[in-house]
C-alpha cells in the first residue's frame, strides 16, 4: 500500500472520528458562532443608563433642574434620593449604584460663584472605565445660566482608587479567573479520569451513593481553592500593595462558597464529557464568558440587556461584585446577599444536575 493510501485512510478514519464525536462537532460550529455573537454585542466601552443615586441637600428648582439634566443625559439612571452625603455613600459601598450625586446645602451660592464646581459625582472606582464616562458629565451645562465659569460644574470624585492603578482593578477579578479555571477544570476532569482509568466501574461494585462520590470529588479542591486564594492575595499585596478594606473572614467565606460553585458546575460538564480533551475544551468554552461578559474586563452596564441576562447565570459575576465589594470597598457580606444567594443557588442546581446524570449513566 502507497504512502497515500495509507495516509488518506487515516485521515478518513479521523473525519469519521469526528463526525461520530457529536461534543467536539459542536464545539467546532459552536465556539466560533457563539463567541462571535455573544462578545459582538457584549464589548461596548459606550455605557449608558448607569445606576445612581441623588442627595440633593439644596433642594431648589435649579438643583432639581440639574439632576434632571443628568437623567436626560442618558448616561445616568436615577434609581433612589437619599437624604445626606453618607447615605449616598452607603449606597456606593454596597454596590447598589454606582455614581452618587450629591448637590450641596451652599448650591445657591456656588451657582453664583464661576470659580466653584457646584455639584459633586461621587464614582465608584473599582470599575476604571466609569471615571472616564463620568467625567464626561462635566461638560453639563446648568439650565438657565449662561455665565462663563473657570472651573466645570461638575467635580468627579474617584471612591476605593483614587490613585486609579489598574492592579487595584485587575487582582480581585483575577482572583476569578484563577478558581474559574482551576477549579471547574479539576473536576470537570476527575470524572473523565475515573472512567477512562476504569475506576467508576470498581466504584459502581461498592456501597458509595453517587452524591457521596460528588461530594467526595469536591472537599479536597475546596483546600486547593483557598491556597489559590491566599497566594493571589499574598502576591497582590506584596507586589501591587492592593487593599482589602473589607472583612478578610467574609472574604474567605464568599471565596469558599464560589469555589464549591466552581467544582459543581465542572461535576455537570464531567457527565457530559466522554473524554478529558472534550472537558478541556467545555472548561474553555465557560471560562471566556466567564472572563468577558463578568463585568472584570469589560463594564456590565455597556451590554445588552439580554448580555446582561446570560452573564446574570455565570457564577463568576457575582463573585467579581463580591470580592470587588470586600476587598475595594469595604462592604460586608449581608451588603451583598443577593450574589451569595445567587452563588448558592447556582451550586445547589448544578450538583443536583451532576448527580442526577451521574445516576443517570450508572444506570
Amino acid at each position: 500500500m502507497s504512502t497515500q493510501r495509507r495516509m488518506g485512510a487515516l485521515i478518513t478514519k479521523e473525519f469519521r472520528q469526528l463526525r461520530r464525536d457529536r461534543i467536539t462537532f459542536a464545539m467546532i460550529i459552536g465556539i466560533p458562532a457563539i463567541q462571535l455573537v455573544l462578545f459582538g454585542y457584549a464589548i461596548n466601552f459606550d455605557v449608558r443608563h448607569l445606576p445612581a443615586a441623588v442627595a440633593d441637600l439644596a433642594n431648589t428648582s435649579y438643583s432639581r433642574a440639574l439632576v434632571q439634566e443628568f437623567a436626560h443625559s442618558q448616561v445616568l439612571t436615577i434609581v433612589d434620593h437619599v437624604g445626606t452625603a453618607e447615605a449616598l455613600e452607603l449606597a456606593l459601598e454596597r454596590g447598589e449604584v454606582r455614581v452618587g450625586i450629591l448637590v450641596p446645602t451652599d448650591f445657591e451660592r456656588r451657582r453664583l460663584d464661576p470659580s466653584r464646581p457646584i455639584v459633586q459625582l461621587l464614582v465608584d472606582g473599582t470599575d476604571p472605565v466609569l471615571m472616564g464616562i463620568a467625567s464626561q458629565l462635566a461638560a453639563i451645562t446648568l439650565p438657565g445660566r449662561t455665565t462663563t465659569r473657570t472651573e466645570p460644574i461638575v467635580a468627579v470624585r474617584n471612591y476605593y482608587n483614587p490613585e486609579r492603578r489598574s492592579p487595584v482593578n485587575t487582582v480581585p477579578g483575577l482572583i476569578g479567573v484563577i478558581l474559574t479555571l482551576t477549579m471547574v477544570l479539576f473536576t470537570a476532569i476527575a470524572i473523565v479520569r475515573e472512567r477512562e482509568r476504569g475506576n467508576i466501574e470498581f466504584l459502581i461494585a461498592t456501597p458509595v451513593r453517587p452524591w457521596e462520590l460528588m461530594v467526595s470529588k469536591i472537599v479536597p479542591y475546596l483546600g486547593i481553592g483557598i491556597v489559590q486564594v491566599t497566594l493571589v492575595l499574598l502576591l497582590g499585596d506584596l507586589l501591587f500593595s492592593v487593599p482589602i478594606e473589607g472583612s478578610l473572614f467574609e472574604l474567605y467565606l464568599g471565596t469558599l462558597l464560589f469555589v464549591a460553585t466552581s467544582l459543581a458546575v465542572g461535576l455537570v460538564i464531567s457527565t457530559f464529557a466522554e473524554t478529558q480533551f472534550q472537558a478541556i475544551q467545555m472548561t474553555i468554552f465557560l471560562l471566556m464568558p466567564s472572563i468577558l461578559i463578568s463585568g472584570f474586563v469589560f463594564p456590565f452596564e455597556g451590554m445588552p440587556e439580554i448580555i446582561q441576562w446570560i452573564a446574570e447565570g455565570l457564577p463568576m459575576t457575582h463573585y467579581v461584585r463580591i470580592v470587588k465589594g470586600i476587598m475595594l470597598r469595604g462592604a460586608e457580606l449581608v451588603d451583598l446577599m443577593r450574589g451569595v444567594a445567587t452563588l448558592a443557588a447556582v451550586g445547589a442546581v448544578a450538583m443536583g444536575v451532576a448527580i442526577l446524570r451521574f445516576r443517570k449513566r450508572i444506570d
